[in-house]
């Protein structure tokens, strides 16, 4: 295993970790020294300013998709309140630039918690969302995958405006993305970026990447509404090339120039917009990506 692999692997595995997050938060100056190297992956603390770098990004012929930092939320309480965060988020796409999506991960919606309160709460958001917005629902572990599908399919089926993101590298998304490509629910493919059990996921390399051109080709085929989350140019332009009417999705401060540069040839790209004050794991994220790239 090379250097660069073993890196990523154990950045990886500290962006989950809450005790490395406390750690280093707690240093002397720690927590300000993490925030400036997080900066270029976030758009702030607050909706307007999560709103004014979209406005900024607008200005260079790029969509967003804004997010409310947070995950893994398992009290109703508090995932009552980050839902009313987002209906008030999705209310300000208002006076957000035209074509600006809000994203979500349902963990942070509290899908671990029986019963239909996630739905519930999506649907509220969907709900406010002016004309023409949607909520991109994002790629979570393995193990709450049926979860997500069946929630994303409901709602998708009672005329709610979301879409729904599929990892190449999970064994299972080839059922998955026909089953949302059925029912008409709009597709982000990604690579995948949890550390999941060899047993349901592909390696990352070789393996994800074959499955990723796979997936894109088999969905288009079908007739998927399919956009690109990826930064890998190899990929992107292969599928670019051959698959017409794509469009690409990227994350705010990763190849800023190439999204710049792909929206100067006309081709659809949204940037991942994400704001708030939990930050630091997401940013952990983004370095661990980073790393041999």
């Amino acid at each position: 295993m090379s250097l660069a692999v073993t890196a990523r692997r154990a950045l990886l595995a500290l962006a989950t970790s809450a005790r490395w997050e406390r750690a280093v938060r707690a240093l002397p100056g720690g927590e300000r020294v993490a925030y400036r190297l997080a900066r270029p992956y976030i758009g702030g603390a607050r909706i307007e300013d999560a709103l004014s770098c979209a406005q900024r990004l607008a200005a260079a012929g790029l969509a967003s998709s804004i997010d409310f930092f947070g995950e893994d939320v398992d009290e109703p309480i508090a995932a009552n309140r980050v839902a009313d965060h987002y209906v008030a988020l999705a209310q300000a796409l208002a006076r957000a630039p035209a074509n600006t999506f809000l994203s979500v991960d349902l963990s942070h919606l509290g899908v671990d918690q029986p019963g239909p309160a996630v739905q519930e709460r999506l649907e509220r958001i969907v709900a406010a969302l002016p004309a023409g917005c949607r909520i991109e629902v994002g790629a979570e572990q393995e193990r709450r995958a049926n979860r997500i599908l069946a929630v994303v399919l409901a709602v998708a089926r009672g005329g709610g405006a979301v879409s729904a993101t599929v990892q190449a590298n999970l064994k299972r998304s080839w059922a998955d993305g026909q089953a949302l490509a059925e029912a008409g629910v709009p597709i982000r493919l990604v690579k995948g970026a949890f550390l999941e059990d060899p047993q349901v996921a592909r390696p990352r390399g070789e393996p994800t990447d074959v499955a990723f051109l796979e997936l894109a080709h088999g969905l288009h085929a079908g007739g998927a509404e399919l956009a690109l989350a990826t930064h890998d140019p190899v990929l992107r332009e292969a599928l670019l090339r051959a698959l017409p009417g794509l469009g690409v999705e990227m994350s705010l401060g990763v190849r800023s120039a190439d999204a710049t540069a792909l929206a100067r040839r006309g081709v659809p790209v949204r940037i991942y917009l994400p704001y708030g004050d939990g930050w630091f794991r997401y940013a952990m994220r983004r370095w661990a990506e980073s790393v041999g790239r």
